[in-house]
């Protein structure tokens, strides 16, 4: 895109701040999603009423495209959570090409097969649609999670560095444990080789003890008691 633009700047002398973000949004909007399918990814929806992202930032850097497995997997587990009222809310998948690039800060999210997709919530005792972060991470459940303690004592600091990503939160939301444990089990229902990694107090609070697909991501990482990693295989 910046070589093009380059060229069209050469050849087009006026006007010339114009043509990089046109030529952004129409590689975002039309290029991309044409070309993606040939590397093994498909763009996930936007405007979807059962499955879309907490916020536009997440289209417009590219950063929502999956394999066709799991697009097809998302959007069934999002129609049959539909009807319970759940709205299924993604936030970081995978770029649209290369198996193994990075979606940075992730350490995964490298092949088209991980999402991460955003927790239920209550507003006033009231299901909402709502997210308590800008950004869909960093604003965490409990203020005392025993698995930070534990990953910080054994040098990894990273493990909550999230906070500083909310980019604004509202706190009036809490976790909807009822809720977010059905849209758990409605991915796990239409997934059978996959694995969801929350933080291991969330696990036991949400009483899913008996998923063995449920695990505990590891110190290297960064807490998830913020949002759900969902992949499959």
């Amino acid at each position: 895109m910046w070589l093009l633009c380059l060229i069209i700047c050469y050849k087009w002398k006026k006007k010339k701040r114009y043509v990089f973000p046109i030529l952004y949004l129409a590689f975002n909007l039309f290029v991309i999603p044409i070309t993606a399918p040939l590397f093994g990814r498909t763009k996930l929806p936007v405007t979807s009423n059962t499955l879309k992202p907490h916020n536009l930032i997440y289209p417009l850097l590219f950063r929502n495209y999956v394999s066709k497995e799991l697009n097809s997997l998302l959007l069934q587990s999002s129609i049959d959570l539909a009807h319970l009222g759940i709205r299924v809310t993604y936030l970081d998948a995978n770029f649209p090409f290369i198996d193994g690039f990075p979606l940075l800060p992730h350490i995964s999210h490298d092949d088209g097969n991980k999402i991460d997709i955003a927790f239920m919530y209550l507003e006033n005792g009231k299901k909402t649609n709502k997210k308590p972060s800008t950004s869909g991470y960093g604003a965490y459940t409990s203020d005392s999670n025993p698995t930070l303690n534990y990953c910080k004592s054994i040098g990894f600091w990273q493990y909550d560095i999230t906070k500083y990503l909310t980019f604004g939160s509202n706190k009036e939301l809490t976790l909807d444990k009822e809720n977010t444990k059905t849209l758990i089990q409605g991915l796990l229902y239409r997934a059978k080789n996959s694995k969801i990694f929350i933080e291991p107090y969330l696990k036991k609070e949400l009483k899913l003890q008996d998923y063995n697909e449920i695990r505990f991501h590891g110190c290297q990482s960064v807490r998830h008691d913020d949002h759900i990693h969902f992949e499959i295989k």
